[in-house]
């Protein structure tokens, strides 16, 4: 599993469907979800998402922004409406209170249509564990990506059958949102270039990606520099120097800082045991892995599942 697929096997898109909210400026929408990760597409229209940070970015049809973090945000037709007088709308994807669903909250109008219409598909994804946070670390509290009228022609006649309630439809709308997800994180780092984090630059080196995805792939193997430079088909001494020009750090270290993550997150999310935990991510014994987790993570493994814990 290449590392992008790693971080995000704990996020999913689940009953996040919303389409056809006429609104007559000014409005607001609040969205409510505590969701680690939220996507919007705007179809038609468009608006001023304003994040509790103070950050203003302006999106309209065709974009697509993924805003990162649990903290409530709005979406209002122009930066100077959220606290003037205006129509104030809630959506909130995951909640079962009927009191704080979109359509109760806000009166939006579902299925509706005029030249005034914005159009948008709200996915706000769940996080099973901890794993996706190290993908959280690499992104900006709201990036957007623009997709061309095709695509988002696709993606309003999926939410439209999606919001009719016919069978599976709700199932379908959720797997194209998580695909979308992953489309968009790809396309932002595609763009963000040097600014990518290093694990996605390295998956697009053809010297670096085949020692990256045989090391993800099977975490807990003896690597060593020279099987590494063997899987990328060079020498010890040449992929060294290249790992480390792309990557910011040495091999070794990259492949330690990767399986202490993953211990992290498996000392959170499961109940294995620290000896099941240090084989997993390479270690043969209990205390080799404790000494390595400690040195690198400022804690023992045992202390921080402890802390993690309360």
């Amino acid at each position: 599993m290449d590392p992008l697929s790693s971080l995000l096997s704990g996020i999913r898109a689940e009953g996040s469907v919303v389409s056809h909210a006429v609104l007559t400026a000014p409005w607001t929408i609040r969205f409510a979800d505590d969701a680690p990760l939220t996507m919007i597409s705007v179809l038609r229209g468009g608006g001023t998402l304003l994040l509790p940070d103070g950050t203003e970015r302006a999106v309209g049809a065709g974009d697509t922004a993924i805003v990162s973090g649990p903290a409530p945000f709005h979406l209002a037709d122009g930066p100077g409406t959220a606290h003037s007088s205006h129509e104030a709308y809630e959506i909130a994807c995951f909640t079962t209170d009927a009191a704080y669903t979109a359509r109760q909250l806000g009166g939006i109008h579902w299925g509706a249509d005029s030249e005034e219409a914005t159009v948008l598909i709200v996915g706000a994804y769940r996080a099973s564990g901890h794993r996706h946070e190290r993908l959280l670390r690499s992104l900006p509290p709201v990036l957007v990506i623009t997709e061309d009228a095709e695509v988002c022609a696709w993606l309003e006649t999926a939410a439209i059958d999606a919001a009719q309630h016919s069978a599976g439809s709700q199932a379908l709308m959720d797997r194209l949102l998580d695909w979308a997800l992953v489309c968009t994180l790809r396309s932002w780092f595609d763009q963000a270039g040097a600014d990518a984090p290093s694990w996605y630059r390295g998956l697009a080196d053809p010297v670096l990606a085949p020692a990256l995805e045989a090391f993800h792939d099977r975490p807990a193997a003896a690597w060593t520099v020279a099987s590494l430079a063997t899987r990328a088909g060079v020498s010890r001494a040449l992929f060294a120097k290249r790992f480390t020009k792309l990557m910011g750090r040495p091999p070794l270290a990259y492949l330690t800082e990767c399986r202490m993550d993953e211990a992290e997150a498996l000392l959170t999310d499961t109940d294995l045991s620290i000896a099941e935990i240090g084989r997993s991510v390479g270690y043969a014994d209990a205390f080799g892995f404790s000494a390595a987790f400690k040195r690198h993570k400022g804690r023992s493994p045992s202390a921080f599942r402890t802390a993690a814990a309360a």
